[in-house]
């Protein structure tokens, strides 16, 4: 049997609450879609939140509230999922990839310096693992170049920078609620923000850009009428889904607790383990732990991840840098290099880190980690 990189955890009040849900007057956009909301911005410390179908939806709806347009550059990270970079694109954008800090593996400041140009309309940092990007120099740039900054924090709810939530620190948020997230909802996403502007244009995207709101229309006939005022598109999420976030918030502080627990353990562990770099925590932050990313170095990492998994162990690698994917490489990115991602690309391996992960299993996965850099051909 397989140990997962990483997997929900559903209780049995999870369950009844889908249940509940499932017997009430509302399946689809109902009172649970705006009780999870209020749960994540009180949680976060956000002025509004806007629940969507995913994160991928989530982000194409904060380019879209930002006013990304055709010609218009958006600089992100390399070291990610290809949807931080395809967001932009969806809008009619250009994404931009800057480097990343060989050390943190998120997006470093000074190359976001060396990559603005008189086209550049925001910046996405993407916050890998639930590390916390260097929020201050990146806001430092954006306030310099009035950039719009929207932060891609699919893996770090829950996680805090010097002292605060992730979430209303820039312009807009945005987080995912996949099965192998902090919490889950199934798929689901969310931006928050404290923007009332940019809430009113994400409420708007995420419903095909209509609204029956009688203060945003030209004209009202009546109780039945409502106006398209945006090219939207259908990224509501369900009551049943937000019934499910709603239970699961209230286990994020345990499952967050549970994930930084094990990662301590894991460092403990590996620390004097020649063939391995821990992963690094900036100063003033604190991670949620998505994912304990290592790096095997002096090995093959193709031999180190396949033994790996055929001893059980689902390890994975986060992530592939996204220029390197054809379709990029056939749209203009075949030239495009960030040396530290590719780099850190070429050694990185995911090893399982959830709240479900057993000591036992954690053991286990140590063990063979060792015997196998022991045993592996240099």
């Amino acid at each position: 049997m397989m140990i997962p990189y990483g997997r929900q955890i559903i209780e049995e009040d999870d369950i009844q609450a889908i249940v509940d849900v499932l017997k009430s007057d509302y399946l689809t956009t109902g009172p649970k879609v705006a009780e999870f909301e209020e749960c994540v911005a009180g949680y976060v410390g956000a002025r509004y939140a806007v629940a969507v179908s995913n994160g991928t939806a989530a982000l194409h709806a904060a380019c879209f509230a930002a006013g990304i347009k055709e010609g218009d550059e958006v600089i992100t990270s390399p070291l990610t999922f290809a949807a931080s970079a395809n967001c932009v694109l969806y809008c009619g954008g250009k994404p931009v990839f800057a480097d990343v800090d060989p050390r943190t593996y998120n997006i470093d400041p000074e190359d976001i310096k060396r990559k603005i140009t008189d086209k550049t309309r925001a910046i996405i940092p993407v916050h890998l693992a639930g590390q916390p990007c260097d929020m201050d120099a990146i806001h430092k740039i954006a306030k310099e170049h009035h950039l719009i900054v929207i932060e891609d924090g699919a893996h770090a709810l829950g996680s805090e920078y010097k002292g605060r939530k992730v979430g209303p620190l820039s312009d807009m948020t945005t987080f995912s609620f996949h099965p192998v997230k902090p919490i889950t909802t199934g798929e689901g996403g969310m931006v928050v923000t404290n923007n009332e502007e940019f809430y009113n244009r994400l409420c708007l995207f995420r419903s095909h850009g209509i609204t029956r709101d009688s203060s945003l229309m030209t004209r009202n006939e009546g109780g039945w009428f409502y106006q398209q005022l945006e090219l939207g598109y259908n990224y509501r999420i369900t009551d049943i889904q937000c019934a499910l976030g709603c239970s699961q918030m209230k286990k994020l502080e345990r499952f967050l607790g549970r994930r930084r627990a094990l990662a301590k353990r894991y460092d403990k562990a590996f620390c004097d383990t020649p063939n391995i770099i821990l992963p690094y925590q900036l100063p003033e932050t604190n991670s949620g732990y998505h994912l304990y990313i290592i790096q095997v170095v002096g090995c093959d990492r193709r031999q180190v991840f396949e033994e790996l998994r055929a001893k059980g162990i689902g390890v994975n690698v986060h992530y592939i840098p996204v220029y390197y994917h054809p379709y990029y490489r056939e749209h203009g990115y075949q030239d495009c290099r960030c040396p530290h991602a590719e780099q850190v690309y070429e050694h990185i391996i995911s090893i399982p880190l959830h709240a479900g992960l057993t000591e036992e299993e954690q053991d286990y996965i140590i063990r063979t980690i060792n015997q196998i850099l022991d045993g592996c051909r240099f």
